[in-house]
């Protein structure tokens, strides 16, 4: 079974202060939707449905980065993030800021 990677947005692959993409996010994002792993949204800007997410993320990459961020699935949760997460596989989440109590979780 492929490791799951849960990927937040704004701080991992759009810089905060700029808006622009982070250094590397290109690059992370080719490695990460290889096919070596099985991609989560974890953002705010995904709540069950990836349209938004990629529409938030048109303006800033480039059409061969854009499909391979349109094959990464939709998560959804109401408070926390965490409830978007099957702890139980083996996973990655990329977060900039995880609230305490997604730590705790």
């Amino acid at each position: 079974m492929k490791k799951k990677i849960y990927i937040d947005i704004d701080g991992v692959l759009l810089d905060y202060k700029t808006g622009e993409p982070a250094k590397y996010a290109e690059e992370l994002i080719i490695f990460l939707t290889s096919g070596r792993y099985d991609c989560y949204w974890l953002t705010t800007h995904c709540k069950g449905d990836t349209a938004p997410t990629l529409q938030y993320l048109s303006g800033h990459f480039s059409d061969k980065v854009m499909k391979r961020l349109a094959s990464i699935k939709a998560t959804d949760w109401d408070t926390f993030k965490t409830e978007a997460i099957d702890l139980d596989s083996d996973f990655i989440w990329l977060d900039d800021y995880p609230f305490q109590a997604e730590i705790s979780a």
